[in-house]
């Protein structure tokens, strides 16, 4: 049976912004709409000083998307900036259409790809407290009856409904942050059993459809010998939303944990990094940060932007970043990859091997820059602590003597403190 896409008519407003950037922003609108399966049939803009308090554009552009949306048969509008309550209900009044904004469809998009019980539960979050300041207006065709006591028993039928709406949504809310911290709890156990361990977290961050799936399932091929479930991998907005972890093993003990994270898009919604806060822990307590951008798109440095702006509202500290510019073999602005420039960017396609190879190099060399030399006298007595560098340290040399097994390992500094009494000069 052949899918039936709903046909939209896409409006926005340009403020004086750079012009090549309200065509991106537009342009990203159109493909935001197709990733929810939805068809833009038309496009209509606007030029002006401000944003209309009351319509978001001009009374008589208002008129054109009425008439443009009634001749293009467009069962909904949708607007590409984030609207008031009273905007959306007079747009609605006067288009007599649905109308929806930026905010609204990036909600929608995230509710039909949630998988998880975690994603599900942050989606329903956002589209919650997006909603709440909105039901005023949403029950207008319903009666309202006099009053001036202010009890529930005077007022309307609509203004009932709202109320009720209102105290369940609000409920659900607070229910909703109850189950989210639990689940935040539970990833903090999760993390400090890593940090026991000692395996770096490297995070793949970025905007939407930049490579980083595509980034994990290379490494997942190219270091895993058996089978470990990938990640979607689509040429589409937000195709992935729900956080993965999986162990990438490099040999001689310089594994290595590749989070990745859900995309970043030009004005993401704040409810939704509000709600997503939990899963985008795993990037605020990760020891690397892999910046994925697609280099082939002409408005990258946006995309630099626009991902490095959503990290400061997480608070991100002081973690070490590369900027991985993926899909250079499209790209018209470099003729050689994969190509390292410095400690921090490098210049790659993901789905070439001596890319990916370069590219594993920097992390380690990064995740493993606390890693120190130093050469150990163990007892055969030992056995625990003979397997715990066995299994934690870079061994480079083992020979066995009278006394016990003289090791010649790169390890963690803090081991080699710990373990000091062992030591023997190198």
């Amino acid at each position: 049976m052949k899918e039936v896409y709903e046909r939209v008519l896409l409006v926005g407003a340009d403020c004086g912004t750079d012009g090549e950037e309200f065509e991106r922003s537009m342009k990203e609108m159109e493909n935001l709409a197709r990733a929810c399966f939805m068809e833009p049939v038309g496009m209509i803009t606007q030029r002006m000083e401000n944003i209309n308090k009351g319509l978001y554009i001009g009374p008589g552009k208002v008129e054109e998307v009425k008439e443009a949306a009634l001749a293009l048969e467009a069962e909904l509008v949708i607007f590409d900036g984030s609207l008031t309550p009273s905007q959306l209900r007079n747009l609605q009044k006067e288009l007599e259409k649905p109308v929806m904004d930026r905010t609204a469809l990036i909600l929608d998009i995230f509710e039909k790809r949630a998988r998880t019980r975690e994603a599900r539960l942050q989606v329903e979050s956002a589209k919650l407290k997006y909603l709440l300041p909105r039901l005023v207006g949403m029950h207008g065709a319903m009666t309202r009856q006099g009053g001036t006591s202010g009890s529930m028993s005077s007022r309307g039928a609509g203004e009932k409904k709202i109320e009720l709406d209102r105290r369940r949504i609000e409920h659900r809310i607070a229910e909703l942050s109850r189950e989210l911290k639990a689940v935040s709890r539970e990833r903090k156990v999760q993390r400090k059993r890593r940090e026991d361990d000692r395996i770096p977290l490297v995070a793949l961050v970025g905007y939407t459809n930049a490579g980083k799936s595509t980034i994990m399932n290379a490494m997942l091929d190219a270091y895993m010998k058996k089978e470990e479930k990938k990640v979607l991998e689509k040429d589409m907005l937000f195709a992935t939303l729900d956080t993965t972890v999986r162990r990438i093993n490099t040999g001689n003990n310089r594994d290595f944990l590749l989070s990745d994270t859900v995309g970043f898009i030009h004005k993401l919604p704040h409810d939704l990094v509000e709600a997503f806060h939990s899963t985008l822990e795993e990037v605020e307590s990760a020891d690397l940060l892999l910046l994925v951008v697609d280099y082939a798109d002409s408005g990258y440095r946006e995309q630099i932007k626009t991902t490095k702006e959503t990290l400061q509202k997480l608070n991100i500290g002081e973690i070490p970043v590369i900027t991985v510019y993926n899909k250079s073999d499209k790209s018209d602005e470099i003729t050689v990859y994969p190509k390292r420039t410095g400690e921090d960017r490098i210049y790659i396609s993901a789905k070439d091997e001596a890319s990916l190879q370069m590219l594993t190099e920097m992390i380690v060399q990064c995740v493993y820059e606390d890693y120190v030399p130093a050469q150990f006298l163990l007892p055969y007595s030992e056995g625990g602590l003979i397997s715990y560098f066995s299994e934690n340290a870079h061994v480079f040399e083992r020979d066995y003597e009278e006394e016990g097994i003289l090791m010649k390992v790169k390890c963690h500094k803090a081991d080699k403190d710990k373990y000091a009494g062992y030591l023997r000069n190198t």
